[in-house]
């Protein structure tokens, strides 16, 4: 159970690292009400990702039988493939995230909570990492307490950034809020390194885990 635990922690503090959301809470934290703002969005975002994972996790995700650890372990060193093949995806494609990342910044000014939920809709429709906490934790056969107890510490470890850029700006004065821009315009031109990075990470340590497994 630990080492389960430690790879859905692992997941999701990689796939936290996410320039999309982390950009738009940035954003939405240099305007008007930027506490509200970034709290409403990182609600929304918490929302979908968790309910998602729990769409997924007892739905589809449980009618496949319980394998085997040999199987469990090959499913992992898949999947690691599988992240690191789509790294390798977004790095040739890393011109179009730059205009993709802005335009959704932009969209729904006005509701941070519906950008936050259809920023997490998307990212839905691609998001290998939590794919990969997903089949880690229904291959491990736990009862669906112990997976949705464990897809909310995959949540709040993705949330961790949100809530730090919230916590800055309920605390910090104008200089704070220029170190908020400082970062934002960062994220904004290394947001394809950020984002490969992420899926780097993400498929060394599925890889790892799998490669361990199957050695001991």
């Amino acid at each position: 159970m630990t080492g389960l635990t430690l790879l859905v922690l692992s997941i999701g503090i990689a796939d936290s690292i996410n320039p999309a959301t982390v950009a738009a809470a940035l954003y939405l934290a240099l305007g008007h009400d930027g506490v509200r703002s970034v709290a409403a969005f990182t609600a929304g975002v918490f929302t979908v990702y968790l309910t998602g994972g729990i769409a997924l996790t007892l739905g589809p995700a449980s009618a496949v039988p319980n394998p085997g650890a040999t199987v469990k372990h090959l499913i992992e060193l898949g999947l690691g493939l599988a992240t690191l093949v789509f790294a390798v995806v977004l790095w040739l494609t890393r011109s179009q995230i730059a205009r993709r990342l802005m335009r959704e910044q932009r969209r729904f000014r006005g509701s941070p909570f519906l950008l936050g939920v259809t920023i997490m809709a998307i990212e839905l429709l691609t998001a290998f990492p939590a794919f990969a906490a997903i089949a880690a934790i229904v291959a491990s056969g736990r009862g669906p307490l112990t997976e949705v107890l464990l897809l909310v510490l995959f949540n709040v470890a993705f949330v961790v950034p949100l809530l730090g850029i919230l916590a800055l700006r309920a605390t910090a004065g104008d200089r704070g809020r220029a170190q908020l821009e400082r970062l934002r315009l960062w994220i904004e031109r290394r947001a394809a390194i950020l984002l490969t990075a992420l899926a780097l990470a993400i498929a060394a340590a599925l890889l790892l885990a799998g490669g361990i497994g199957l050695a001991f």
